[in-house]
């Protein structure tokens, strides 16, 4: 798809850090951000986690991977964000 190359990430876009959960897809990734919240009522700490669908055009990243990723226009129904980098690749098993 000619139009995908044409994907323009501004300075300002949002990035975020995760980890890849799944690589299965061509061109695309879908990646994990885990983090804490505080409970309003009891005030413990529980976990919570956002999964993204990722743009990855060159099929860089690979499972347990971490990856750094940016906003960008709506690329399909579920996808707009682009993979920027792979910050670290994961161990071999």
């Amino acid at each position: 798809m000619a139009h995908l190359k044409e994907i323009v990430i501004p300075e300002n876009a949002p990035r975020r850090t995760g980890v890849v959960s799944s690589a299965k897809r061509d061109k695309s990734c879908k990646v994990e951000i885990n983090y804490l919240v505080k409970h309003d009522k009891y005030g413990k700490y529980v976990r919570r986690r956002t999964v993204l669908q990722v743009h990855d055009a060159d099929n860089t990243a690979s499972l347990g991977d971490t990856v750094e990723v940016a906003e960008c226009r709506p690329i399909s129904k579920t996808k707009s964000w682009v993979l920027t980098r792979v910050v670290e690749k994961a161990p071999e098993a």
